[in-house]
């Protein structure tokens, strides 16, 4: 059994790497799988179970403590560890360390729907958030996006974007910190939002036609990082239906009414291997990131395949 740590798993990867062993696995077989969560939002300890046709299994736990972001100095909010079962033994063959995992298994996520959802003209990416997922989903739109020429960041303590503003300057990318988030909103072609919000931050009145939303942070039902007219009128798709039906931005407006089971479109299957799919410029998109243990499976194996 090997345990691969951040530093390892960081060293062996690259956007291209993930998104294409992402992409290859979407156009396979579907995975078993099933959560839990016990907890709050002062503490929460969340567990994902998962088989996968070709890739095993995998086990992910986690602890999330939203406080410790607040502590001086900051310790991370989540920290988890993924297990890896192997397919044709059955036993455990390896242990990653689960927060570089996700960031780069969640925000590759996204950019792999947001290659269909979002315009291909899209030029004004707007950031909600300020820790590591935030971080990373700014690099894979740049990544997938090339022709954005600003970006917008917005987060609660604006002191927290200084060294990611820096770092956009530095490369010669326009950047700008924002506190009028509604007006960023209404800027923005790609909007991704990764906070822990339990009430709307993104309102649908500000978002202009032909935006695509992406929505990352929330898990809990009682998490919401779009009000419900933000999803209103908009073209809806999820990265995995069991998760995401639970989170907050989908589950709100599903009980409120404003939206119907019918207007989610799809899932990361889905979007993958249909080849026809098309957005129109008008077209508003929302994408329901919550996460499943199948993407942190999916990226583990392909980490474990680079070590070999």
């Amino acid at each position: 059994m090997r345990l691969i740590s951040a530093q390892c798993i960081s060293s062996l990867l690259d956007w291209d790497g993930v998104l294409d062993a992402l992409h290859t696995a979407h156009l396979g077989p579907r995975p078993v799988g099933d959560s839990f969560f016990l907890g709050d939002s002062e503490f929460g300890l969340l567990g994902r179970g998962v088989i996968l046709p070709g890739f095993g299994a995998g086990v992910k736990v986690a602890s999330m403590c939203p406080a410790n972001g607040l502590a001086t100095p900051p310790c991370p909010v989540e920290d988890a560890a993924y297990v890896v079962i192997d397919e044709k033994h059955k036993s455990i063959s390896a242990i990653l360390d689960g927060p570089e995992i996700s960031r780069w298994k969640t925000p590759a996520d996204s950019a792999l729907a947001g290659r269909r959802l979002s315009r291909e003209d899209s030029s004004v990416l707007l950031v909600l958030g300020a820790g590591p997922i935030a971080k990373s989903v700014l690099e894979v739109y740049l990544h997938i996006r090339p022709g954005i020429r600003e970006v917008l960041l917005w987060n609660r303590t604006p002191e927290k974007l200084k060294e990611t503003h820096a770092h956009l300057a530095s490369r010669g990318i326009s950047a700008k910190i924002v506190q009028d988030l509604n007006s960023a909103v209404s800027c923005a072609d790609i909007i991704a939002s990764a906070t822990s919000s339990a009430t709307p931050l993104i309102f649908g009145e500000f978002v202009k036609p032909g935006t695509h939303i992406d929505l990352l942070g929330g898990y809990r039902p009682d998490m919401q990082e779009a009000d419900s007219s933000a999803l209103a009128n908009a073209r809806i798709f999820v990265d995995d239906r069991s998760t995401a039906m639970v989170s907050g931005d989908i589950q709100i407006p599903l009980l409120a009414g404003v939206i119907s089971q019918d207007q989610i479109e799809g899932d990361l299957y889905d979007l993958c291997q249909d080849s026809s799919f098309v957005r129109s410029q008008e077209d508003i998109t929302v994408y329901k990131n919550a996460g499943g243990a199948h993407f942190d499976l999916i990226v583990s194996q392909y980490v474990l395949s680079r070590l070999k």
